[in-house]
């Protein structure tokens, strides 16, 4: 069992049940691994998949998210600011630290930045990488 987190990218290619990556989001559901969550995290959930898919989707999606014994939701209190050339993904990367995240599951490459970086050290994981793991 792994902490994760998931950008919006990596919920959006996991959660529907046609995806080759699927089993990622029965994982966090299913308790196989841990769904680490902030506030801010679901409110980009929310935007993104009503977006994407309906505010209906987007719905019943935050609720199994937030329901789910399974989630971990956490509140950072530091922001590290550590990826510069997309901002907007630190809320991610303080989510993972704040929880003791083993991985954040990417496909940004705005999160490459993380490897160089030994403290606080946050590892970054592809889809298909992730998969292989579960």
């Amino acid at each position: 069992m792994a902490r994760l987190v998931l950008d919006t990218n990596s919920l959006l290619q996991c959660i529907s049940h046609r995806s080759r990556y699927h089993d990622l989001w029965l994982s966090l559901i299913d308790g196989r691994n841990i769904f680490c969550v902030t506030t801010e995290i679901l409110q980009e959930y929310a935007e993104i998949l009503d977006r994407k898919a309906g505010s209906k989707f987007a719905e019943l999606a935050l609720q199994v998210i937030t329901n789910n014994p399974f989630t971990l939701f956490v509140t950072p209190y530091y922001h590290f600011n550590m990826i510069v050339a997309d901002p907007d993904d630190n809320k991610f990367v303080d989510c993972a630290i704040a929880c003791n995240a083993q991985f954040i599951v990417t496909e940004d490459t705005h999160y490459n930045v993380l490897q160089n970086i030994e403290f606080p050290k946050v590892d970054i994981i592809k889809l298909d990488d992730i998969i292989l793991k579960i």
